[in-house]
């Protein structure tokens, strides 16, 4: 604490030499931003490496001894479960419908409630929940997760501000942190702003583009200098495409938006479901009885079923396993569901990815085409899927533009998602984020929040 102290009144003096106001303003506005960028990128590859190692481990205790699958995923499942029940309700799931809802209902007077949403306990329960739920082979991603983390940091910058700073918009900087927090973990800025813009404000845009922007670069340049350059995926070969392939990207589209739609909607029946539980062990049980279901279907029949879904997408672009069997999208979509479910922290944004590759790559030996035309089919599956949960096309695109320098193919992808976005509606008017949103600004319960849930009720009924 005393080197804060010091620090922040060696700052002001440092400022005070400043006889232009305006760049002084400006400055101080900008450093807290690109402050919080730095951190979100150190913290996005040592999350990233921590959740490899983790996934790596569950790979080799299933390679050597696949029966202790049965034991490690329900001892994991569980303990994963605990940490958030015990220490940090709101650190589970995703973490996107939670950055949601706390932009929604951000204000002086819900401070404390936000920081039930975003905070350092939420970052350290969060990053530890979703680590175990990894080594017991669920099938969560880790960008769901950064994002909320991301968020939360910026929050903690903003909170630590001295009061002489110049005022910064708290909303802007959570809004800022979750651009960061996807673009670091995906290595894709352009997905990071655009996801911003789509998905998390509908403020005007131009109000913090520019802490967006710099933010953005930053965390995606502080990862850059630890992991180096890099794809998020690689370069699959997409050249030499054939003129009518076009229609097979809107029939893929079709069938993986009503897949990842329809996924979503189980989710919120399971939730609805497991609301009724009164007591805690209902919900242990269930949690076990999630493990073991996946520890089955991993034994059974493939374990495919395990794990973020990154291995589906890298061996269907880049190797001669070029299709998945006809029950793989079945095991991805099973292994979300038991996963996403339980209670545990985990992100849907890669296994959202990978079973949509696994759509793809199916409906690609159907038509039986070329290694471009299906490496096509199984982007445009990634797309449509994550669409179907998101109903944010554009972030979709960009984000698998990106994770692949396809850009070749940006008229094909934007077909996928806007096709995908139409067919979602007809199993559910609104994303998977934002049932959740509401609900979590629901289990809040103040008066302020009620308000704000029938404000927000009000709109998606309109």
């Amino acid at each position: 604490m005393k080197f804060i102290t010091w620090l922040r009144l060696q700052l002001k003096t440092a400022f005070d030499r400043i006889r232009n106001e305006n760049l002084k303003k400006n400055a101080l506005q900008a450093i807290p931003f690109w402050f919080a960028s730095i951190i979100t990128g150190l913290l996005a590859v040592l999350y990233t490496k921590l959740f490899v190692a983790a996934e790596d481990l569950t790979t080799f205790v299933f390679t050597h001894h696949a029966w202790m699958l049965f034991i490690l995923s329900p001892v994991c499942f569980v303990f994963a479960w605990w940490l958030v029940h015990r220490f940090s309700p709101y650190a589970r799931g995703s973490g996107i419908p939670q950055v949601m809802a706390a932009i929604q209902i951000s204000s002086p007077k819900t401070v404390k409630i936000v920081d039930k949403l975003l905070g350092f306990r939420i970052i350290i329960v969060k990053v530890c929940s979703s680590l175990v739920m990894a080594v017991g082979g669920g099938a969560i991603g880790r960008e769901g997760p950064t994002i909320q983390i991301a968020t939360s940091v910026y929050k903690i910058v903003y909170q630590v501000l001295p009061k002489w700073w110049p005022k910064i918009a708290k909303k802007n900087m959570m809004v800022t942190g979750a651009a960061a927090g996807l673009a670091a973990a995906f290595n894709t800025p352009l997905g990071g702003i655009v996801f911003a813009i789509e998905e998390l404000t509908k403020t005007h845009f131009s109000y913090y583009k520019t802490a967006i922007f710099s933010s953005v670069i930053i965390a995606g340049l502080s990862a850059q200098a630890l992991l180096g350059p890099y794809l998020y995926l690689g370069y699959p070969k997409v050249d030499g495409l054939s003129g009518y392939i076009f229609l097979g990207v809107a029939l893929v589209a079709i069938v993986s938006g009503l897949c990842g739609s329809g996924m979503s909607k189980l989710v919120l029946f399971i939730f609805k479901f497991k609301a009724k539980f009164k007591f805690h062990w209902h919900h242990i049980a269930y949690v076990v009885a999630c493990a073991l279901v996946l520890a089955s279907m991993a034994f059974f029949i493939d374990k495919v079923a395990l794990g973020s879904g990154k291995d589906i997408m890298q061996t269907t672009l880049f190797t001669t396993h070029k299709y998945v069997a006809w029950y793989t999208p079945l095991l991805r979509i099973g292994g979300t569901l038991v996963s996403f479910t339980a209670g545990s922290a985990g992100g849907i944004f890669a296994p959202a990815l990978g079973a949509g590759a696994s759509v793809g790559s199916l409906m690609a030996s159907w038509f039986n085409v070329t290694e471009a035309n299906a490496n096509l089919l199984i982007l445009a599956g990634m797309v449509g899927f994550l669409t179907g949960v998101t109903r944010s096309p554009f972030t979709s695109v960009i984000l698998v533009l990106e994770m692949t320098n396809s850009h070749n193919i940006i008229f094909h992808l934007i077909l996928a998602g806007m096709v995908a976005s139409l067919v979602s509606i007809l199993i559910d008017k609104h994303s998977l984020y934002d049932h959740l949103k509401v609900q979590y600004i629901k289990e809040l319960n103040t008066p302020e929040e009620m308000e704000l849930t029938e404000q927000v009720e009000n709109s998606n009924a309109n």
